[in-house]
């Protein structure tokens, strides 16, 4: 059969043909006109210490489309990590995929078979910014 279906899953062909999954396409953050994609972000910052967990989402932003966000799951006793981050992520990624502001969670909401649920940490998220306008 010609037919062919998309799990969503985005990738890249190395010079090889070796298929690398990166990222998922509904989690793809269009900032500016450029597609960042979360993982290699997330990657970064749970290479600090004092991060349990992190995720990157793209919440809306009048002037670029959507910017990036991070949630961390800090480690207990961590203190201001948004702003110890910000200079973490300084000279490991471009300045355009470097998460321009922060939130904390003391768990990362699961879906029950384990899978971290980036649409609760929106939802939640953009339901906390509307009610600030308010």
């Amino acid at each position: 059969s010609d037919e062919f279906f998309s799990v969503g899953d985005a990738g890249y062909l190395d010079e090889d043909g070796w298929l690398f999954l990166s990222d998922r396409k509904a989690d793809m953050i269009i900032s500016g006109g450029v597609n960042i994609y979360p993982a290699e972000i997330e990657a970064v910052l749970l290479q600090h210490d004092e991060v349990l967990d992190a995720a990157v989402i793209g919440l809306p932003d009048d002037d670029w489309g959507e910017r990036v966000h991070a949630v961390i799951e800090p480690r207990p006793g961590t203190a201001e990590i948004g702003v110890k981050l910000t200079q973490f992520c300084v000279g490991k990624l471009a300045r355009f995929k470097c998460p321009r502001s922060y939130s904390e969670v003391e768990e990362m909401p699961r879906d029950p078979n384990g899978k971290l649920s980036k649409r609760r940490l929106r939802q939640g998220l953009l339901m906390a910014s509307e009610a600030l306008r308010s």
